[in-house]
């Protein structure tokens, strides 16, 4: 699944296109790697969000075209939220 699509499902970013512009800047990496909005997202992989002063890592647990609110948080597990020195 792409990583935009996910980031949406996952509603840990609300809009596509604004998952696309995050990634585009180089706010995001998968397994340590930096990615682009069309990179591929497994089960298993754990990703790096910067959100302004904050850093979140997570690890998807599960892929799905679509999902309800309440269901969304079960995607994805937070690992670590810390804040960033910027």
């Amino acid at each position: 699944m792409r990583l935009d699509k996910f980031l949406k499902v996952s509603r840990l970013i609300k809009r596509r296109t604004l998952a696309k512009e995050v990634a585009d800047q180089g706010r995001i990496s998968i397994n340590g790697t930096q990615a682009k909005a069309s990179s591929d997202v497994k089960e298993g992989d754990e990703l790096q969000i910067r959100f302004g002063q904050k850093l979140v890592t997570v690890q998807v647990n599960e892929l799905k075209d679509t999902t309800k609110k309440e269901e969304a948080a079960g995607m994805y597990t937070v690992l670590k939220e810390e804040k960033t020195a910027e």
